[in-house]
Protein backbone atom coordinates (compact mmCIF):
# COMPACT_ATOMS: atom_id res chain seq x y z
CA UNK A 1 0.00 0.00 0.00
CA UNK A 2 3.02 2.70 0.98
CA UNK A 3 4.29 1.90 -2.84
CA UNK A 4 1.14 2.60 -4.14
CA UNK A 5 0.88 5.67 -2.51
CA UNK A 6 4.60 6.82 -3.68
CA UNK A 7 3.73 6.02 -6.95
CA UNK A 8 0.70 7.91 -6.99
CA UNK A 9 2.11 10.88 -5.78
CA UNK A 10 5.33 10.36 -7.73
CA UNK A 11 2.65 10.11 -11.10
CA UNK A 12 0.76 13.61 -9.65
CA UNK A 13 4.03 15.10 -9.40
CA UNK A 14 5.45 14.18 -13.22
CA UNK A 15 1.76 15.12 -14.25
CA UNK A 16 1.87 18.68 -12.59
CA UNK A 17 5.70 19.11 -14.06
CA UNK A 18 4.38 18.38 -18.05
CA UNK A 19 1.36 20.48 -17.84
CA UNK A 20 3.78 23.32 -16.20
CA UNK A 21 6.40 22.83 -18.95
CA UNK A 22 2.91 22.81 -21.66
CA UNK A 23 1.84 26.23 -20.01
CA UNK A 24 5.39 27.81 -19.95
CA UNK A 25 5.66 26.76 -23.78
CA UNK A 26 2.90 27.83 -24.86
CA UNK A 27 3.31 31.14 -23.16
CA UNK A 28 6.78 31.49 -25.18
CA UNK A 29 5.01 30.71 -28.32
CA UNK A 30 2.29 32.78 -27.72
CA UNK A 31 -1.33 32.44 -29.54
CA UNK A 32 -2.13 33.51 -33.22
CA UNK A 33 -2.88 37.02 -33.31
CA UNK A 34 -6.42 38.02 -33.35
CA UNK A 35 -5.59 39.90 -36.72
CA UNK A 36 -7.47 39.71 -40.14
CA UNK A 37 -5.64 38.57 -42.94
CA UNK A 38 -6.31 38.18 -46.47
CA UNK A 39 -4.64 36.89 -49.43
CA UNK A 40 -4.47 37.19 -53.28
CA UNK A 41 -2.76 35.82 -55.59
CA UNK A 42 -0.69 33.30 -54.24
CA UNK A 43 -0.23 29.96 -55.50
CA UNK A 44 -0.93 26.69 -54.56
CA UNK A 45 2.22 25.69 -56.66
CA UNK A 46 5.44 27.08 -58.30
CA UNK A 47 8.23 25.69 -60.57
CA UNK A 48 11.52 26.18 -59.20
CA UNK A 49 13.26 28.82 -60.81
CA UNK A 50 9.75 30.92 -61.84
CA UNK A 51 8.96 34.30 -60.14
CA UNK A 52 6.01 34.25 -57.81
CA UNK A 53 3.65 37.00 -56.25
CA UNK A 54 1.45 37.54 -53.72
CA UNK A 55 -0.70 40.33 -51.69
CA UNK A 56 -1.27 39.65 -48.01
CA UNK A 57 -4.04 42.75 -46.60
CA UNK A 58 -4.02 43.04 -42.88
CA UNK A 59 -6.96 45.04 -40.97
CA UNK A 60 -7.87 44.65 -37.17
CA UNK A 61 -4.82 45.64 -36.24
CA UNK A 62 -4.96 46.58 -32.53
CA UNK A 63 -7.47 43.91 -31.53
CA UNK A 64 -4.56 42.81 -28.80
CA UNK A 65 -2.16 46.22 -28.87
CA UNK A 66 -2.00 49.95 -29.99
CA UNK A 67 1.85 49.68 -30.65
CA UNK A 68 3.55 46.28 -31.91
CA UNK A 69 6.16 44.91 -35.31
CA UNK A 70 5.14 42.98 -38.08
CA UNK A 71 7.57 40.84 -38.97
CA UNK A 72 8.06 38.97 -42.19
CA UNK A 73 9.88 35.91 -43.60
CA UNK A 74 9.93 33.93 -46.81
CA UNK A 75 12.02 31.03 -48.16
CA UNK A 76 11.58 32.83 -51.95
CA UNK A 77 15.17 34.28 -52.92
CA UNK A 78 15.66 37.65 -54.57
CA UNK A 79 13.16 39.24 -52.73
CA UNK A 80 11.05 42.16 -52.51
CA UNK A 81 8.52 43.39 -50.12
CA UNK A 82 6.36 46.32 -50.94
CA UNK A 83 4.53 47.45 -47.39
CA UNK A 84 1.90 49.62 -47.41
CA UNK A 85 -0.24 51.72 -45.07
CA UNK A 86 -3.54 53.05 -45.12
CA UNK A 87 -5.68 55.09 -43.12
CA UNK A 88 -9.35 54.66 -42.35
CA UNK A 89 -10.36 56.52 -45.20
CA UNK A 90 -8.27 54.41 -47.56
CA UNK A 91 -5.84 57.20 -48.19
CA UNK A 92 -2.18 55.88 -48.18
CA UNK A 93 0.12 56.92 -45.40
CA UNK A 94 3.51 55.37 -46.23
CA UNK A 95 4.81 52.88 -48.58
CA UNK A 96 8.37 51.21 -47.58
CA UNK A 97 10.45 48.47 -49.68
CA UNK A 98 12.55 45.80 -48.09
CA UNK A 99 14.90 43.32 -49.79
CA UNK A 100 16.07 39.94 -48.61
CA UNK A 101 14.15 36.81 -46.84
CA UNK A 102 12.79 39.21 -43.91
CA UNK A 103 11.65 42.35 -42.83
CA UNK A 104 10.04 44.27 -39.85
CA UNK A 105 7.71 47.36 -39.95
CA UNK A 106 5.97 49.54 -37.26
CA UNK A 107 2.47 49.44 -36.73
CA UNK A 108 1.34 51.81 -34.33
CA UNK A 109 -2.79 53.39 -34.00
CA UNK A 110 -1.38 56.89 -33.49
CA UNK A 111 -0.04 57.18 -36.94
CA UNK A 112 -3.83 56.50 -38.32
CA UNK A 113 -2.91 53.05 -39.74
CA UNK A 114 -5.54 51.05 -40.16
CA UNK A 115 -4.43 48.84 -42.97
CA UNK A 116 -1.64 47.27 -44.27
CA UNK A 117 -0.97 45.50 -47.28
CA UNK A 118 2.09 43.62 -48.06
CA UNK A 119 3.29 42.29 -51.25
CA UNK A 120 6.31 39.94 -52.24
CA UNK A 121 7.87 39.44 -55.38
CA UNK A 122 10.61 36.70 -55.47
CA UNK A 123 11.74 33.34 -56.68
CA UNK A 124 10.89 29.96 -56.09
CA UNK A 125 13.69 28.01 -54.58
CA UNK A 126 15.55 24.87 -55.29
CA UNK A 127 14.38 21.94 -53.25
CA UNK A 128 16.71 20.30 -51.12
CA UNK A 129 14.98 17.15 -50.35
CA UNK A 130 12.62 15.51 -53.04
CA UNK A 131 9.54 13.55 -51.47
CA UNK A 132 6.60 12.30 -53.29
CA UNK A 133 4.17 12.26 -49.68
CA UNK A 134 4.76 14.58 -48.07
CA UNK A 135 4.73 17.33 -51.56
CA UNK A 136 7.69 19.12 -51.35
CA UNK A 137 7.03 22.21 -50.05
CA UNK A 138 8.72 26.04 -49.38
CA UNK A 139 7.30 29.17 -46.84
CA UNK A 140 6.12 31.59 -49.59
CA UNK A 141 5.60 33.69 -46.30
CA UNK A 142 4.66 33.84 -42.96
CA UNK A 143 3.92 36.97 -40.62
CA UNK A 144 4.17 37.21 -37.14
CA UNK A 145 3.21 40.23 -34.35
CA UNK A 146 6.32 40.88 -32.27
CA UNK A 147 6.24 43.24 -29.25
CA UNK A 148 9.54 44.68 -27.38
CA UNK A 149 10.56 42.28 -24.36
CA UNK A 150 9.43 39.21 -26.63
CA UNK A 151 5.67 38.89 -27.06
CA UNK A 152 5.72 36.78 -30.10
CA UNK A 153 2.22 35.65 -32.12
CA UNK A 154 1.96 34.15 -35.50
CA UNK A 155 -0.62 36.22 -37.83
CA UNK A 156 -0.62 33.87 -40.96
CA UNK A 157 1.65 31.68 -43.10
CA UNK A 158 1.82 30.28 -46.63
CA UNK A 159 2.72 27.43 -48.08
CA UNK A 160 3.10 26.35 -51.35
CA UNK A 161 4.20 22.53 -53.40
CA UNK A 162 7.65 23.28 -55.80
CA UNK A 163 8.42 21.14 -58.50
CA UNK A 164 10.72 20.96 -61.08
CA UNK A 165 9.92 19.97 -64.86
CA UNK A 166 10.72 16.50 -64.41
CA UNK A 167 9.40 15.97 -60.63
CA UNK A 168 6.20 17.25 -61.87
CA UNK A 169 6.03 15.12 -65.24
CA UNK A 170 7.09 11.73 -62.60
CA UNK A 171 4.33 12.68 -60.41
CA UNK A 172 1.89 13.40 -62.53
CA UNK A 173 2.84 10.39 -63.91
CA UNK A 174 2.16 8.69 -60.58
CA UNK A 175 -1.29 10.53 -59.42
CA UNK A 176 -2.59 8.93 -62.50
CA UNK A 177 -1.19 5.15 -61.90
CA UNK A 178 -2.84 5.94 -57.71
CA UNK A 179 -6.17 6.69 -60.18
CA UNK A 180 -6.08 4.14 -62.40
CA UNK A 181 -5.10 1.29 -59.29
CA UNK A 182 -7.98 2.73 -57.49
CA UNK A 183 -11.04 2.38 -60.47
CA UNK A 184 -9.35 -1.37 -60.98
CA UNK A 185 -10.45 -2.16 -57.02
CA UNK A 186 -6.82 -2.47 -56.22
CA UNK A 187 -4.39 -4.83 -58.10
CA UNK A 188 -1.43 -6.44 -56.30
CA UNK A 189 1.06 -6.31 -59.20
CA UNK A 190 0.34 -2.63 -60.27
CA UNK A 191 0.38 -1.31 -56.25
CA UNK A 192 3.82 -2.91 -55.82
CA UNK A 193 5.29 -1.34 -59.00
CA UNK A 194 3.75 2.04 -57.76
CA UNK A 195 5.47 1.70 -54.71
CA UNK A 196 8.76 1.32 -56.82
CA UNK A 197 7.74 4.49 -58.67
CA UNK A 198 7.28 6.36 -55.44
CA UNK A 199 11.12 5.16 -54.26
CA UNK A 200 12.34 6.09 -57.18
CA UNK A 201 10.77 9.63 -56.93
CA UNK A 202 12.50 9.81 -53.38
CA UNK A 203 15.56 9.04 -54.90
CA UNK A 204 15.55 11.73 -57.73
CA UNK A 205 15.28 9.07 -60.52
CA UNK A 206 12.41 11.06 -62.32
CA UNK A 207 12.84 9.35 -65.51
CA UNK A 208 12.68 5.94 -63.82
CA UNK A 209 9.85 6.78 -61.53
CA UNK A 210 7.57 7.87 -64.55
CA UNK A 211 8.26 4.36 -66.68
CA UNK A 212 7.28 2.55 -63.76
CA UNK A 213 4.45 4.62 -62.88
CA UNK A 214 2.88 3.82 -66.54
CA UNK A 215 3.16 0.44 -66.43
CA UNK A 216 1.62 0.67 -62.67
CA UNK A 217 -1.23 2.07 -64.83
CA UNK A 218 -0.58 -0.57 -67.73
CA UNK A 219 -1.12 -3.23 -65.15
CA UNK A 220 -3.88 -1.44 -63.30
CA UNK A 221 -5.81 -1.10 -66.47
CA UNK A 222 -4.96 -4.51 -67.92
CA UNK A 223 -6.82 -5.50 -64.25
CA UNK A 224 -9.67 -3.51 -65.00
CA UNK A 225 -9.98 -4.90 -68.44
CA UNK A 226 -9.80 -8.66 -67.12
CA UNK A 227 -12.34 -7.85 -64.68
CA UNK A 228 -14.90 -6.65 -66.82
CA UNK A 229 -14.08 -9.58 -69.47
CA UNK A 230 -14.64 -11.54 -66.27
CA UNK A 231 -17.77 -9.68 -65.59
CA UNK A 232 -19.35 -10.45 -68.92
CA UNK A 233 -18.56 -14.26 -69.11
CA UNK A 234 -20.61 -14.62 -65.69
CA UNK A 235 -23.28 -12.04 -67.37
CA UNK A 236 -23.49 -14.76 -70.43
CA UNK A 237 -23.26 -17.75 -68.38
CA UNK A 238 -26.23 -16.19 -66.51
CA UNK A 239 -28.41 -15.31 -69.62
CA UNK A 240 -27.69 -18.80 -71.25
CA UNK A 241 -28.71 -20.43 -67.75
CA UNK A 242 -31.70 -18.07 -67.54
CA UNK A 243 -32.92 -19.48 -71.47
CA UNK A 244 -31.71 -22.87 -70.48
CA UNK A 245 -33.74 -22.89 -67.77
CA UNK A 246 -36.77 -21.19 -69.69
CA UNK A 247 -37.14 -23.42 -72.68
CA UNK A 248 -36.71 -26.14 -70.54
CA UNK A 249 -40.22 -25.24 -68.52
CA UNK A 250 -41.54 -24.48 -71.86
CA UNK A 251 -40.66 -28.13 -73.23
CA UNK A 252 -42.15 -29.77 -69.65
CA UNK A 253 -45.36 -27.78 -69.96
CA UNK A 254 -45.75 -28.53 -73.85
CA UNK A 255 -45.28 -32.24 -72.79
CA UNK A 256 -47.70 -32.09 -70.60
CA UNK A 257 -50.78 -30.68 -72.91
CA UNK A 258 -49.66 -33.51 -75.89
CA UNK A 259 -50.38 -35.83 -72.46
CA UNK A 260 -53.62 -33.85 -71.58
CA UNK A 261 -55.07 -34.50 -75.59
CA UNK A 262 -54.48 -37.67 -75.88
CA UNK A 263 -55.94 -38.44 -72.79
Amino acid sequence: MGWLKMTKMSWSRCSKAFVTALLVLAAAVGPVAAISTSTEGVPQEAQVGNEVTATYTFTELYTDYESWTLRGETNLTSVTWTVTKFDQADNQISQQSYDGGEFEESVDISDDTARVEVAIRGTAPAIENFSYDPAEQFTLARFELRRQGGTQQEITASNVHHYTEESKQARDAIEQAESDIEAAGGDAEAEETLQRAIDAYDSESFGVAADLANDASSQAQQAQSTQDRNQLILYAVGGLLVVGLVGGVLYWRSQGDDYDKLR
